[in-house]
């Protein structure tokens, strides 16, 4: 069985795409699109640090029902939490279909389809950002910018749970020992 490419001695040869599947020469791999999705989960993010730990925390060590912890947490920061979310999560998928379009309308060949944002419900908007990004470098020849941003993002998302978490914990151990136990 024959290879349908020919040998090269160049190694990267292979990594060139066929000239069928390159951009037009000074294609912008950057649409307007691609930069709201990337910042649509650091807006999302912001209203976690409006939320009282401190009155979650305390309800729920004073009630065992746990019915005035729950009231603690549907603060109006809690609920902005929530509407953004599903907004934001809206919005992405609207923004990742624009996004295709235009790279289409700029005559990029074959750019990475939005319905990939659908996995933002059971992984990230991540699978659509970083795999767009692959694919319009290798059509354009650039356009890494977003995928290092949605790394940085994924990063400061865990910095910003680890800190929530930090928080908590430390919340937590203070509200217990500051309680006197009864014998």
């Amino acid at each position: 069985m024959t290879d349908p490419i020919p040998y090269s001695s160049d190694p990267y040869s292979r990594l060139t795409p066929p000239a069928a599947l390159r951009a037009p020469e000074g294609t912008d791999p950057y649409t307007t699109w691609i930069w709201l999705i990337l910042a649509l989960p650091i807006v999302q993010t912001i209203p976690v640090f409006f939320i009282d730990w401190t009155a979650f925390v305390d309800a729920s060590l004073a009630d065992p029902t746990g019915l005035q912890a729950t009231a603690a947490l549907f603060s109006p920061a809690y609920v902005a939490l929530f509407v953004l979310s599903w907004i934001g999560t809206g919005l992405t998928i609207w923004f990742a279909y624009l996004d295709w379009r235009e790279l289409k309308r700029r005559g990029v060949p074959q750019p990475f389809h939005w319905a990939w944002i659908f996995l933002v419900f059971a992984v990230s908007y991540a699978v659509y950002t970083i795999g767009r990004s692959v694919v319009v470098k290798r059509r354009t020849g650039s356009g890494y910018a977003p995928l290092w941003i949605t790394i940085a993002t994924i990063v400061g998302g865990i910095a910003v749970g680890v800190w929530i978490s930090v928080v908590l914990t430390q919340q937590i151990f203070e509200a217990v020992l500051s309680t006197p136990f009864a014998p």
